[in-house]
C-alpha cells in the first residue's frame, strides 16, 4: 500500500488562527446547542482543547481539539460543516489544524484502530473507504492517538455509565496507542480509566 499523506484543502490562506475565532465558527455553526455528555457540544469541544492544553500539546493540535467534531466522527455522526467546506474551516484554524480535523474524522475506527501504533499502520478512510498507510513520520498518528485520548477521557470523566461500559475496551485500546502517546496523556488514562 502507497504511503499518504493527507489532503489539505485548497483555499483561501487562513485568516486566523486564534481559538476565539474557532470559538465564534463553532457558534455560529451551532455546537452551543447541540447536546453532548457533559453539556453542550461546544463544552465538549473546549474541554478537549484544554485537556491537550494541559498535556503541552502544540496549538495546531490544541485547535483540532476544539474542532475534531466539524465533519462529525465515527463515534459523533452529527457534521457542523460538509467536506466540500473544507477551506471554511481552514481559513479560521489553518490547514495545518484542520488537515488533524479531517484525518480524525475521516478515521474507520473498527478497521483502523488495532494497528494505528504498528510500524505499517493501515488507515481507513470512513468518506470514501479508500485504505492507506499514513505517511511514515509518526506526527500525525502521535496527534491522532494525543486527540482520541483527551475526547474519550472527556466522556469517561463526564458520564458514570460511559465509563463502567467501556472504560476496559478504552483502557485496552490507549495501551496499544502507548507508544504514540505523551506521558501526562498516559498518566491521566491510567488515573481516570484505572479508578472505574
Amino acid at each position: 500500500m502507497p504511503t499518504q499523506r493527507p489532503e489539505t484543502p485548497k483555499g483561501p490562506a487562513p485568516v486566523s488562527t486564534s481559538t476565539d475565532e474557532a470559538r465564534a465558527f463553532l457558534r455560529q455553526l451551532g455546537a452551543d446547542r447541540i447536546p453532548h455528555p457533559g453539556g453542550t457540544l461546544l463544552a465538549h469541544l473546549e474541554r478537549v482543547r484544554i485537556q491537550l492544553a494541559m498535556w503541552g500539546a502544540r496549538p495546531t493540535l490544541q485547535l483540532a481539539g476544539l474542532c475534531h467534531a466539524f465533519y462529525g466522527t465515527d463515534g459523533f455522526p452529527t457534521a457542523l460543516l460538509a467536506l466540500d467546506r473544507r477551506p471554511e474551516l481552514a481559513a479560521v484554524i489553518g490547514p495545518d489544524a484542520e488537515a488533524i480535523v479531517h484525518f480524525y474524522a475521516s478515521c474507520d475506527r473498527k478497521a483502523t484502530y488495532a494497528s494505528l501504533a504498528a510500524p505499517a499502520p493501515v488507515f481507513r478512510d470512513r468518506f470514501t473507504g479508500r485504505t492507506y498507510v499514513p505517511e511514515p513520520d509518526l506526527l500525525l498518528r502521535r496527534y491522532f492517538a494525543e486527540l482520541t485520548a483527551a475526547n474519550e477521557l472527556d466522556l469517561a470523566r463526564r458520564d458514570r455509565a460511559f465509563r463502567d461500559q467501556r472504560g476496559p475496551q478504552l483502557l485496552a485500546l490507549l495501551t496499544r496507542f502507548r507508544p504514540l502517546l505523551s506521558q501526562l496523556a498516559w498518566q491521566d488514562t491510567l488515573a481516570v480509566l484505572h479508578a472505574s
